[in-house]
């Protein structure tokens, strides 16, 4: 875009589809999706998770990022920005919780028969993410199943930077050889992670060189060990 900022007023139209055709062909039983856009002028007021769940037949579960006291609740197309899980119909029984420090709040629990799965999206600012993660060490604490958890955790340090917290949660990262994943366009970060506890066993994990977003997506094959 030739002016400034246009990009994020207007977004990319065409992106949509093309993020659809990628899901379509891992053929995946659950989607996590960070910083979707549930319905702003920059979709043209097109709920993102709800038009990719229904092209893949799947369900979808969103809801904002921000608490509902957040400043970014009244803000134009910021108000519409979240994360939200598609799964195939076999998949049910999402809860919402909030960190109670950080702009971007919200974590998405999706309860399996024999394992729980969260999604974050932590925040940018250093104490705000470790205070987000105590929260979510009590959360996976007082799950008792097998827990993944999954999302953007904006780790300028990589896994260094939640080594303890991982320890402390009995997390194992699915990305053994610390793949970057942003920017995409030439990626330097791991910013990205799957955690798993045991009780589950990956057997596999790529970062695939696909450029619809600013961050590589991650896919990650796992079964109940």
């Amino acid at each position: 875009m030739p002016i400034p900022g246009a990009g994020y007023v207007f977004g990319n139209q065409a992106v949509l589809p093309e993020i659809t055709r990628f899901i379509k062909s891992v053929d995946p039983d659950v989607v996590g999706l960070i910083e979707v856009d549930t319905g702003s002028i920059r979709s043209r007021s097109v709920n993102q998770a709800e038009k990719i769940a229904a092209d893949l037949g799947m369900n979808s579960s969103y809801e904002t990022k921000y608490g509902e006291k957040s400043f970014n609740q009244i803000l134009p197309i910021v108000r519409k920005q979240g994360n939200a899980f598609m799964a195939a119909p076999r998949v049910h029984g999402e809860r919402f919780h909030y960190f109670d420090t950080g702009i971007k709040r919200l974590i998405i629990e999706l309860e399996m028969d024999d394992f729980a799965i969260f999604l974050v999206h932590l925040s940018l600012k250093y104490r705000h993410r470790h205070l987000q993660l105590r929260r979510l060490y009590d959360l996976i604490q007082a799950t008792k199943k097998p827990v993944v958890v999954a999302g953007d955790f904006n780790t300028f340090w990589g896994v260094n930077e939640i080594y303890l917290f991982m320890k402390a949660a009995g997390l194992t990262s699915a990305n053994a050889e610390g793949l970057p994943t942003y920017p995409s366009r030439a990626p330097r970060k791991e910013l990205d992670f799957v955690l798993y506890q045991d009780g589950i066993k990956v057997t596999r994990f790529e970062v695939p060189n696909v450029r619809h977003s600013d961050h590589l997506p991650l896919v990650c094959d796992f079964e109940l060990a």
